[in-house]
């Protein structure tokens, strides 16, 4: 897996690439939490991700938590086979999927 992040203002774009995992989910819950303060708008973009497993989704899930409190949450370039994951486990009923 590989984490890029790019911040402007108050919006934080976080670019996923590879596996989420049991292994490298604490990456990217990571990556959110050390990036969060003062962010108005998190972009989560999972254009390069290619596997989720629960740990992911338990950490967009804990992301959009966090943004609900404090402004928006926002997953885009979604790829078949991780939005049919999101349809699955109910995910695309509760994201701002772009």
């Amino acid at each position: 897996m590989n984490i890029t992040t790019e911040r402007d203002g108050n919006s934080l774009v976080i670019s996923v690439s590879g596996r989420v995992d049991t292994v490298t989910a604490p990456e990217l819950e990571k990556s959110i939490t050390d990036n969060i303060d003062g962010v108005g708008e998190l972009v989560l973009d999972l254009q390069n991700m290619t596997y989720t497993s629960s740990a992911g989704l338990r950490v967009i899930l804990k992301a959009k938590k966090l943004m609900d409190r404090q402004g928006s949450l926002t997953v885009k370039n979604v790829r078949s086979e991780i939005m049919e994951i999101f349809d699955i486990t109910g995910f695309s009923d509760i994201l701002n999927i772009a």
